[in-house]
C-alpha cells in the first residue's frame, strides 16, 4: 500500500503528523536530497515537499517530472509562500487539459 510523506524543516511539517502522513525534518540541504532520494524511490504515491527545500532539490525533483509515481507537491513553509507550489499545480494542469484554466480574456 502507498504512503503519503511530507519533507521539509521540522517547524513547517510538523503538523502533518496530526493529520497520520509520515514526516521527514531534515536541516541541511545535503539531508534532504539523500531522504528524498529513499523516500522517492520508496514505498510513497504522494510527497509534499516545503517550496523552500524544492528549491534547492530541483535536478532531484526533476528526474521524476515524467513518472506516474510519487507525485510531487511544492507546499508553503514558515518562511511564507513563493508561488511555486501554485504554479507547479497550474502547469501540470495546462499539461492534462491543453490551456491555462486561469487565464481571463476580460469577458
Amino acid at each position: 500500500m502507498y504512503k503519503i510523506a511530507v519533507i521539509g524543516d521540522y517547524d513547517s511539517i510538523y503538523g502533518f503528523a496530526a493529520l497520520g502522513l509520515d514526516t521527514f525534518p531534515v536541516e541541511s540541504p545535503e539531508k534532504g536530497r539523500e531522504q528524498f532520494a529513499r523516500l522517492a524511490d520508496g514505498e510513497y504515491a504522494v510527497i509534499y515537499i516545503t517550496e523552500h527545500l524544492a528549491a534547492q532539490l530541483k535536478n532531484e525533483i526533476d528526474k521524476y517530472k515524467g513518472e506516474l509515481l510519487p507525485a510531487i507537491i511544492q507546499i508553503p513553509g514558515i518562511s511564507g509562500n513563493t508561488g511555486a507550489g501554485v504554479e507547479g499545480v497550474k502547469k501540470s494542469v495546462e499539461t492534462a487539459v491543453g490551456s491555462d484554466i486561469l487565464f481571463s480574456n476580460g469577458g
